[in-house]
């Protein structure tokens, strides 16, 4: 965590948006793209990818779809088997990924992962203060004072090869909500924090692996808006699970207060897309032993990140410290693999629609 110091030494000035920048001409067609330093700033073609876990390696493959020439890294090598297989490209380390990259994406575990990929031993700055990549864009969910610090060293760095020994690199904080099926399907929504300059040139990439995306303002921006929106959802998740479980022991099926629910003030997507009851709704986690889904660890993990957040800036949340100590105990019990919504049996002791009627 950064003290107050460390934060007020990694505030950045605002770049003001230049419309006659070379970074906002359209990108380049993906194969056989022109390699003059004059042209790497609208090249988007050549993407180092790096984690290659559930969400990366199909956020990866969806580059590689869409036309990109992909070089990828993964401390597992079994992933990095996997795409060598297919013809892309893999690198022993992030350094060798970035010699060959123009745009650098990282999707990691957690904020540790990413600062070591980044400045690590053979990491991403490996090479000093001169860096190939003109865009580094980290998907990762982390906390904003890590994404502000980054980004804030690689603002420290030149371009290699330019002409006139001048170009600084950008960096995004791109986050995204939709979880593996959407990554799967392209239709990831990236919350992205950075200059909006680079945001607007690094769109089109996005939105190859994505169905929106949505400019949130400086850098670490778009990882504040992750860690705000999955507390709110887990908020939402509990109070939801919380109301269905008391319904039931006050006699109304699940189903009917879910009608109520969807019909009336309390509506939401834990109530109408991702209802947590068994036997109310198909093809959601509950449906399967909630299987599959986001894992309970994932948000017992961004809780953590919220509530270290609301300690760094000083701000009441009590809210977050007990939806982080319900899902931190969900994880000890040994649920930590299953969804989230699992906190209706698990927590609330709910009982499956089927099985109450």
């Amino acid at each position: 965590m950064a003290s107050r110091g460390a934060r007020a030494l990694l505030s950045l000035p605002k770049r003001k948006l230049n419309v006659s920048s070379p970074l906002l001409r359209p990108p380049l067609p993906a194969r056989g793209l022109s390699s003059s330093p004059d042209d790497a700033p609208s090249n988007l073609g050549n993407v180092g990818f790096i984690g290659l876990g559930n969400m990366g390696s199909r956020m990866a493959k969806n580059l590689v779809k869409a036309g990109y020439n992909v070089a990828v890294h993964d401390v597992n090598g079994d992933a990095m088997k996997i795409f060598a297989g297919i013809g892309v490209p893999t690198k022993k380390t992030p350094f060798e990924v970035a010699e060959e990259s123009d745009v650098i994406m990282t999707m990691l575990p957690s904020s540790s992962h990413v600062f070591d990929v980044y400045t690590g031993p053979n990491g991403l700055l490996h090479g000093g203060n001169l860096l190939r990549p003109w865009l580094l864009i980290d998907s990762s969910t982390i906390d904003p004072q890590t994404s502000r610090k980054i980004s804030a060293l690689v603002s420290n760095c030149t371009l290699k090869g330019k002409r006139d020994g001048g170009g600084v690199p950008m960096m995004l904080d791109a986050p995204v909500s939709g979880g593996v099926l959407a990554a799967e399907a392209s239709s990831l929504t990236f919350m992205v924090g950075g200059s909006e300059e680079a945001y607007l040139a690094a769109k089109p990439l996005l939105l190859s692996m994505g169905k929106s995306t949505i400019y949130c303002g400086g850098a670490g921006n778009g990882s504040a808006a992750k860690i705000c929106n999955n507390l709110a959802l887990a908020v939402s998740m509990l109070g939801v699970s919380e109301a269905l479980a008391l319904g039931q022991s006050l006699g109304i099926a699940a189903s009917v207060l879910t009608r109520v629910f969807n019909s009336s003030s309390a509506r939401c997507w834990s109530s109408d897309s991702y209802n947590p009851v068994p036997g109310v709704m198909e093809g959601v986690p509950s449906s399967r032993n909630y299987e599959g889904g986001f894992a309970t660890k994932l948000m017992a993990k961004d809780l953590n990140l919220a509530g270290s957040s609301a300690d760094e800036v000083g701000v009441k949340c009590p809210l977050t410290f007990q939806a982080q100590d319900i899902y931190s105990g969900l994880c000890k019990d040994g649920h930590e693999s299953k969804d989230f919504s699992c906190v209706f049996r698990h927590y609330y002791s709910g009982i499956d629609e089927h099985k109450g009627n």
